[in-house]
């Protein structure tokens, strides 16, 4: 029993490690894609 209990806990762990993880790549992924955005608006406003 308490070895079921036990990869039970390390399975829900993993998971919700596996969770964060994914929802800080998005981020990320968000950031940077702002980041492009900001400095193509900085480059019209110089070239206009």
């Amino acid at each position: 029993m308490t070895i079921r209990l036990t990869a039970a806990f390390i399975l829900l762990a993993s998971l919700f490690a596996l969770g964060a993880c994914a929802n800080t790549v998005r981020g990320v992924g968000a950031d940077v894609g702002n980041t492009v955005d900001a400095g193509e608006a900085a480059a019209n406003d110089i070239v206009y």
